[in-house]
């Protein structure tokens, strides 16, 4: 009998056990949304009541419609996949040879010693300070508006990069050099490893920061995407189509995000339980 309990008792904390695991995304994933609905809720109220001014801060009910009809026409659509091919053929051109750089600067002190001090002053120039010398070296055509995400993203990949191979344990790229092992072979077997967590770190920074770059550059530079659909907005003061373009660059980050997290859980599965 009190064997019988006992596995009861085991099974009943297995059970449990069982269940919170399995509940849990969902128990995070609400309290995640908790804030944003309250906020909504409290902003539908205050627009209804005439606490705020409905003509700037227009009812969400009233945006989520706009936003809907936007979709529904296909308009919404083609604006985000513009805007992200623009932002992920940017970052491309721009992260690529930063990794690289960055992975032979924390690699090899001459040329961390050479290349230092101009990525330093170089790092601070405001992006949007280069936007004029952009368009008179480019106009307005789309190598203008990969060349302000490029050069945007570069500068954090390759600070991020370099910081994370300087952080690898030096007993390691010793052993890689008593081995007689090749740079390449260093490069590929201990400094990569040792520095994918804060590129992957800098790649979830330089995301959003390319986010913003676009849409601002679409402001001024461009006839679609979704930056151009708020400025069109912003001319014509049609508030709550210029929130619903906020609310869709919102949410492209937030899918930028899942998808830095999805690859992170994949290429770094250490550090995610796996």
């Amino acid at each position: 009998m009190a064997g019988e309990r006992g596995m009861g008792t085991l099974l009943h904390a297995r059970g449990g056990r069982v269940w919170l695991a399995l509940h849990r995304p969902f128990a995070a994933a609400g309290t995640a949304l908790l804030a944003p609905a309250l906020l909504l809720a409290l902003w539908e109220l205050a627009a209804r009541r005439g606490w705020l001014d409905p003509l700037f801060f227009p009812p969400p009910s009233a945006v989520a419609r706009t936003w809907w009809r936007l979709a529904r026409e296909g308009v919404l659509l083609h604006d985000v996949r513009v805007s992200l091919a623009r932002l992920l053929a940017g970052f491309a051109l721009g992260a690529a040879p930063a990794v690289a750089l960055g992975m032979a600067m924390g690699l090899w002190r001459p040329v961390r010693v050479a290349l230092l001090p101009l990525v330093t002053a170089l790092y601070p120039i405001p992006r949007i300070a280069v936007l004029p010398l952009v368009l008179v070296l480019f106009g307005i055509g789309e190598r203008g508006k990969l060349f302000m995400i490029a050069f945007s993203v570069f500068f954090l990949m390759l600070l991020e990069t370099l910081a994370g191979v300087r952080r690898i344990e030096p007993v390691y790229l010793d052993v890689a050099r008593s081995l007689r092992a090749s740079r390449w072979k260093q490069y590929r077997s201990v400094a990569w490893p040792g520095a994918l967590p804060a590129v992957c770190t800098g790649a979830r920074l330089a995301l959003g920061f390319a986010l913003i770059v676009i849409v601002g550059t679409e402001f001024l530079a461009a006839s679609n995407g979704v930056g151009a659909r708020i400025w069109r907005a912003y001319q014509v003061l049609d508030i709550e189509t210029l929130y619903a373009g906020l609310a869709t660059t919102a949410l492209m980050g937030w899918g930028l995000t899942l998808l830095v997290s999805a690859v992170e859980r994949v290429a770094l599965p250490w550090q995610h339980g796996g």
